[in-house]
């Protein structure tokens, strides 16, 4: 069973991107229209009584907004242009306080638009479908990170909460069944928080997904590192923890790099365990590391027992003690276990000491 409660996924379906399809086999033909939009705007100002001014004035808004969401830079000076003109030519039969506030308006909307759109020049795609492409993005990675079904008498959940609540998160999890016996998964924690680390995030996520499984499982971390190296960002470094789990035995290796430690809850005593030996160096930070640098201690998940993966987020508080943070998740995690597992991943993730300022994720596996 799997309850994977981050980043629900949102549904693309945006009323003003199918009204005004800005692909770009179509934007020749929304420039056509907000043009005549324009043209109408003047026409009715000028033909309609003097109170019907400001409407005419205020139908510009719309079609300067429009353009500068829609349109690549070049359409949008032109549908600007026509905009300004028509606005000049209706301060003619209106009067100067009206002309000075609602031209002035327009001028300071299209300066605006126009700044937005010399940042988004690299990208060459306009502002909406810019985000549309993101959001597309997102949602096609998280649905290839989604955790697999595991067989009867195994659980696994997620839970990834951003800081501030925003939709891009620098922790992530991605899992994958190699073979019918073996559950791999990682959790990662990319440098910075919230939508400042999510663009690398989302590409980081891609390619690690790809590297699950497809490796034995001392070589993921290598490998994750050198992908990391060879990206060379400034702040490309991240934390990742990694668990091969043997679904007929319950045996498991754990890996991590420069990630806090999983902790191991023995049904048997009732307690809570942490997984030592896993230290490893930070990913991306130096290259050629082999799976020397990454050492890996075993064990096994015994009936009733379960493994927790976390980030840093869920224990750390500036100026509390880490392992003050560790023990408040850990009861939590005792009260999670006294009353039943569904839905703890995201229960603990929301009790981090953190709150909403810094990203969270929690993976819980269960063995019944």
């Amino acid at each position: 069973m799997v309850i994977d409660v981050s980043l629900a996924p949102r549904r693309l379906t945006r009323p003003a991107l199918r009204a005004v399809d800005a692909s770009p086999d179509r934007r020749p033909a929304v420039t056509s229209l907000l043009v005549v939009a324009t043209i109408l705007a003047l026409l009715a100002g000028v033909a309609l009584p003097s109170p019907a001014l400001s409407v005419a004035y205020a139908s510009l808004v719309p079609i300067v907004v429009t353009a500068g969401l829609f349109l690549s830079a070049r359409q949008m000076a032109g549908v600007f242009g026509a905009v300004l003109m028509a606005a000049l030519a209706l301060s003619v039969v209106g009067d100067h306080a009206m002309r000075d506030n609602y031209v002035g308006g327009l001028l300071v909307t299209m300066t605006l638009l126009m700044l937005v759109d010399h940042r988004r020049s690299r990208a060459g795609v306009p502002q909406a479908v810019g985000s549309s492409m993101l959001v597309d993005l997102r949602e096609r990675l998280r649905i290839q990170g989604r955790l697999p079904m595991l067989p009867s008498g195994w659980s696994v959940e997620s839970s990834v909460q951003a800081a501030h609540g925003d939709s891009f998160s620098g922790d992530f999890v991605v899992g994958n069944t190699p073979t019918p016996d073996r559950f791999e998964v990682a959790l990662v924690d990319v440098s910075g928080k919230g939508t400042a680390a999510g663009t690398r995030s989302l590409l980081v996520r891609g390619a690690f997904a790809g590297l699950l499984g497809a490796l034995e499982p001392d070589r993921f971390l290598p490998a994750a590192n050198d992908y990391l190296v060879r990206q060379g960002w400034p702040e490309g470094f991240a934390t990742a923890i990694h668990a091969s789990i043997d679904l007929v035995t319950g045996d498991y290796t754990v890996g991590s790099a420069g990630h806090p430690a999983a902790v191991h809850f023995q049904a048997g005593c009732g307690q809570w365990t942490p997984v030592r030996g896993t230290s490893g160096v930070l990913l991306g930070v130096l290259e050629g590391q082999g799976s020397e640098d990454f050492p890996r201690t075993s064990g096994r998940l015994e009936r009733g027992d379960a493994l927790l993966l976390y980030s840093d987020g869920v224990i750390e508080m500036p100026g509390v003690d880490i392992m003050q943070g560790l023990d408040r998740m850990l009861g939590y995690a005792d009260r999670a276990v006294a009353t039943g597992l569904p839905g703890a991943a995201a229960r603990i993730c929301a009790s981090a000491r953190a709150g909403e300022t810094d990203d969270r994720a929690v993976v819980l596996i269960s063995r019944g």
